[in-house]
């Protein structure tokens, strides 16, 4: 017998005659439901608060069928040797330990779980059972179980996210060089190659001479950290994580090259490369992975959405010149397009792009690297929005309603959007803002409307 308290209990047996109403007395103060048990162990009286059960599973009104049912007839088989002990320990004028036991729903419902606590009105009196719903402290510990899981989701997307966008950064920052067989001599180089090692022609760094021997011979890739010299007289050495790649047989009397990326293995003091966007696509040109700027350039808040979509549609490439990199670097490794014109039509961006492979896949995946070059923007012509009006009411009877509407209602935001634009001097978020709407939303409706895309200064 377990009993509160270090001193005999007090003899509750004047309140024996009074267990109905206190029953109802302990549900109306502080339980969901409230028994009297004889000492046969039989419910004489039962008492239930009333409310909603949680989340519309089965209440506990259902109590009040109890009456003259043994108490532990009314739970689920395993939780009867609960019941019994309560009814062992109580036997005696005392508490018994609170134990948990399921009810049995009437209807084949879950069972419904309830805390009891048992105390014995006098020597022979009744047992006053009163006990606890748990189903919404389990509901409430479900949802907080479910906030916390979705939390751990939130903070790994955003961990992958932040991973993606640095190896994007370090993916434009990256020296890339197409090298000759045998001669070990690199035949062409991006910026930060010609940065660390000079202009395409010289013979490489002794370290890199056994890696690029490696992937010759066994006509596959290989990677390796290695340390090179760098800076005036070599004074100071770079860690490199370099990975080698023969490219394909393009004239087969000649070793096909060797593509050679090399990334710090810290991070250094190099400059920042003029980049814009960075994005990865697959063999075939299909978007994997964009970086932030490239969602702004788009007008995507996510990347999610573009994932899998030509990047020729996704940029727009209307004199194919996109397409036309992306045929060279699959065929040479690495290529660059001083000057290119993407976007859609009417909102043309003027672009430098280069391209290179990346070793990691079978077809390997391509890197690619925009920069947006800083050519004046053609303005386009101020609308005359009373003129276009005009125009439009005398072309009722040869046009349809609908299409008289639109451009109506074409016209009218192009010329919202204009005055805003002219109020804001370009900037597009405070635009958007005197607008009433999203900066991406009024990228993407300008880009609707065919109006020219101004670099962004705010």
């Amino acid at each position: 017998m377990a009993h509160l308290g270090a001193s005999a209990p007090a003899d509750l047996g004047a309140l024996s005659g009074l267990a109905p109403e206190l029953a109802t007395a302990f549900v109306s103060l502080a339980s969901d439901v409230a028994l009297v048990i004889d000492e046969q162990g039989t419910v004489t009286h039962a008492a239930a608060a009333p409310g909603p059960a949680p989340a519309g599973a089965a209440g506990l009104a259902q109590a009040t069928h109890w009456v003259g049912r043994p108490w532990a007839d009314t739970v689920t088989p395993d939780t009867r040797p609960k019941i019994e002990q309560l009814l062992a320990e109580a036997r005696h004028p005392g508490v018994a330990r609170q134990r948990e036991v399921n009810h049995a729903c009437a209807h084949g419902g879950d069972p419904i779980p309830v805390r009891y606590a048992a105390l014995r009105l006098g020597a022979s009196g009744p047992l006053l059972a009163v006990g606890r719903d748990l189903r919404p402290a389990a509901e409430l510990q479900q949802r907080f179980g479910e906030a916390q899981r979705e939390m751990t989701r939130d903070h790994w997307r955003q961990q992958q996210l932040q991973s993606r966008q640095r190896l994007l950064a370090q993916v434009a920052a990256d020296a890339v060089l197409v090298v000759q067989r045998p001669t070990l001599r690199a035949i062409a180089a991006n910026a930060t190659a010609r940065h660390w090692w000079g202009e395409p022609g010289q013979t490489l760094p002794p370290p890199l001479h056994p890696l690029l021997a490696r992937a010759a011979m066994d006509e596959q890739a290989a990677q390796a950290r290695v340390q090179l010299p760098h800076g005036p007289q070599g004074a100071e050495l770079l860690t490199l994580d370099v990975s080698v790649m023969p490219l394909p047989q393009a004239d087969p009397p000649h070793p096909a090259p060797l593509l050679l990326r090399a990334r710090r293995a810290e991070a250094g003091p190099d400059p920042a490369p003029e980049t814009d966007a960075v994005l990865i696509t697959d063999a075939a040109g299909r978007l994997l992975m964009a970086d932030a700027a490239l969602l702004a350039w788009v007008g995507a808040d996510a990347e999610a959405p573009l994932l899998g979509r030509p990047v020729t549609q996704l940029l727009g490439d209307p004199h194919r010149q996109l397409a036309a990199l992306l045929h060279d670097v699959r065929r040479l490794g690495m290529a660059s397009q001083p000057a290119a014109t993407l976007g859609p039509p009417g909102a043309p961006w003027q672009v430098a792009m280069s391209a290179s492979l990346l070793a990691e896949g079978e077809p390997p995946p391509v890197a690619l690297v925009l920069h947006r070059l800083d050519t004046p923007p053609v303005p386009l012509p101020p609308l005359d929005l009373v003129a276009l009006l005009q125009c439009m009411a005398r072309r009722v009877g040869q046009l349809p309603l609908d299409a008289l509407l639109r451009e109506a209602s074409d016209a009218t935001e192009r010329h919202a959007i204009e005055t805003a634009l002219a109020a804001a001097d370009g900037r597009h978020d405070e635009a958007a803002q005197q607008l009433g709407i999203e900066a991406a939303s009024l990228r993407q409706r300008m880009q609707r409307l065919g109006l020219l895309l101004p670099p962004d200064t705010a």
